[in-house]
């Protein structure tokens, strides 16, 4: 089992970590990572691996293996030797793409506010993200809806988190916003985002620690993919 540094610390860039595991297809397992796996619509984080004698390992991405989200995978580029089992290495996230994917996110919780409809799926990238909606029509003020999200995102609001029971999170169904999407659970206890006195939600993904490091948003185009489907896609202005 993988000690997850990134729930209680999404700033933290890198961790000193033993090899307990190399996979049949060439990943490496950690002992603890900084490394996010992709899930959620959140992709895994890239980055590197140094071993004792200074050389890197590039990591293209980091998976749960078989879906399992105890455990998580540095899959390395082509090309890559690999560490021994047991190795002491340091294992450093690209910090300038993953503080991207933190605003977005943080961004995409906003816009589920501002947009109150349940959410059908979603995708968080470094320049744009976007969420599908059950949302019968398309609001007629798009602008109104934009100048709230920037709002809110200028409104210096704290986002923070907190943890329940699995059985508690079982028992407030309400706070799920994702309708095919489940909150990361199976480990005994669930990660909930805050975000002011605004948003409440469980959500298993980095965030940044106040809203105002999210910058200036704008909306993108908004398609229909379903009778009642509609994705609205979010861009940072800037």
């Amino acid at each position: 089992m993988t000690e997850f540094l990134f729930p209680d610390d999404s700033y933290l860039q890198s961790t000193p970590a033993t090899v307990v595991a190399i996979t049949p297809e060439g990943g490496v397992v950690l002992d603890r990572t900084v490394f996010y796996a992709a899930s959620g619509g959140q992709p895994g984080d890239n980055g590197s691996i140094t071993r004792a004698d200074g050389s890197v390992i590039v990591i293209a991405t980091a998976i749960h293996p078989d879906g399992d989200k105890t455990q998580i995978v540095h899959v390395p580029a082509e090309g890559q030797s690999l560490p021994e089992l047991g190795e002491q290495v340091l294992a450093t996230i690209d910090w300038e793409r993953r503080y991207k994917l933190m605003r977005m996110h943080t961004a995409l919780h906003l816009l589920s506010v501002v947009l109150a409809y349940p959410v059908t799926g979603g995708s968080i990238g470094e320049d744009k993200g976007r969420l599908d909606f059950d949302m019968p029509e398309i609001p007629q003020q798009l602008a109104s809806v934009e100048e709230a999200l920037n709002q809110l995102a200028a409104s210096n609001l704290a986002v923070t988190h907190e943890w329940i029971t699995d059985a508690e999170m079982e028992a407030n169904p309400g706070m799920i916003k994702t309708m095919n999407v489940k909150p990361p659970m199976g480990q005994g206890r669930v990660r909930l985002i805050r975000i002011g006195d605004v948003d409440l939600q469980p959500c298993g993904g980095t965030h940044v620690r106040n809203t105002s490091e999210i910058g200036k948003l704008a909306l993108g185009k908004i398609e229909k993919k379903g009778k009642q489907n509609r994705r609205v896609s979010l861009h940072f202005a800037d």
